[in-house]
Parts: structure tokens; sequence; C-alpha cells
């Protein structure tokens, strides 16, 4: 059994219920701890109804506690485009070569961090000129990996996502 610890960065409404909920289940079923942040502490609300529980405030995320990092997309992800939280970390997470992973339109937060300058990256395909305009080489993968950064361009690679950052969470 591993002791692997990972944080989903999750907006407190309208994130995307299942690029939240299949990574989870897949992490937690290869006994990875998923601790979920948010802009606020209790019940976080999903897009299509689905509810979560924040019990970390972004402002409180060290990267001396987990092993990854994961921002979950979702209309409200936008919360986190300019965030000085958000973007810290995702710096922080790979300077410390630490997973750092995004799904749909959350691959915003990277690109505007600095962390996809020169990556190959995805995103939600509304997300493709910012990436391109911060310097990240915009693929359109369903998943797409590049060194520590892993990304994902949507709920209908959720699974895929999930599996990915399994794998190379557990392959240290």
């Amino acid at each position: 059994m591993n002791n692997y610890k990972v944080v989903f960065i999750t907006a407190p409404e309208s994130f995307r219920d299942e690029e939240y909920y299949i990574p989870k289940k897949i992490l937690e079923k290869n006994t990875i701890s998923v601790t979920t942040a948010s802009t606020r502490l209790g019940t976080i609300n999903g897009k299509f109804g689905f509810k979560a529980l924040s019990t970390l405030l972004i402002q409180d995320v060290s990267v001396s506690n987990f092993d990854a990092i994961i921002y979950i997309g979702g209309t409200g992800a936008d919360i986190f485009f300019n965030n000085i939280y958000a973007l810290q970390l995702a710096k922080d997470f790979v300077n410390c070569s630490k997973i750092t992973a995004a799904i749909c339109i959350a691959s915003v937060t990277l690109a505007n961090s600095g962390v996809l300058k020169h990556k190959k990256a995805t995103a939600f395909i509304d997300a493709k000129d910012i990436l391109i305009n911060h310097n990240a080489i915009y693929t359109g993968k369903d998943v797409e990996i590049d060194s520590n950064i892993i990304t994902a361009n949507g709920p209908d690679a959720a699974k895929l996502f999930g599996e990915t950052i399994v794998k190379y969470l557990t392959k240290k």
C-alpha cells in the first residue's frame, strides 16, 4: 500500500462533476488519498448537482503535504485563473518536480502561472488560444504529458486523466 496524497483544487460552485468524481474514484481505488481544497470550506457544488466536501482552503495548501496537485475544470474554474494562491501552487509543485495536473478549462490556471511555457499541453478547446498565447505547445489530445505536467481536454477524458495520474504517481 502506498501513502500518496493529492490535492484537488476545486471551485466552490460549478466545477465539472465528472472531472472531479471520476479521477477521485480512480485515485482512491489505488489507495491514493485525495484532499479537496477550495476558496471555502464545507460543501461545494458541481455544475450538475454533485456535491463534494472542501476540507482545506487553497491558501493553506502546502506543497510538502502532497505528492500531486490537480486542478478541476468546469465553468467555476475561472475563479482560479488569476488567483495568487492557485498560480503560486502550480509553480511550487512544478519546481518541486511533483505532478501538476489540470483538466479542461483549468489548464488556463497552469498557463497563467507560466508553467506551461514550451510544454506540450491540452485543454478544453475554448482555452486553446490562451495556452498558445502563454507559449504552451497545444496538442488537443485527450491527455497530454510533458515531464511532471499532465493535462486533459475535458470530461470525456476524465477516466484516462485519472488513470494517467495514477500511473505517473506510482512509478516513482
